[in-house]
């Protein structure tokens, strides 16, 4: 489908971001969500997490620029034929970033139906 307009896009995010319980929400640090158009190296790719997992934060872990999860509009839409299919693509990719932020691998993900 063609891409949302930005605005109707961010909010589905922070509707998705609404959908995590608010103990995770509460467990995340030092990471901000983005929405970007298109990953410029892989442009296909729907969402990606930058940084430092949780579990592989030490004590020498300080003062740091907040991870960064990348949520990619043009890509999640290129995929999606109903706005339905947006929503339920958002969410799934949201929580796929949040959980590499915990330390889970693509492998682990795939295993709990979160591929």
């Amino acid at each position: 489908m063609k891409p949302l307009p930005v605005e109707v896009f961010e909010q589905l995010v922070a509707d998705a971001l609404d959908q995590v319980p608010p103990e995770l929400l509460a467990l995340m640090d030092n990471v901000v969500v983005l929405v970007e158009d298109r990953n410029p190296e892989e442009p296909d790719l729907l969402g990606l997490y930058e940084g430092f997992a949780l579990t592989e934060r030490g004590w020498e872990y300080g003062g740091a620029l907040p991870d960064r999860i990348m949520i990619y509009r043009e890509a999640i839409c290129d995929i999606s034929e109903t706005a339905d299919d947006v929503v339920d693509e958002v969410t799934i990719t949201v929580v796929h970033e949040i959980a590499h932020h915990f330390g889970i691998d693509d492998e682990r993900l795939h295993e709990l139906g979160w591929g």
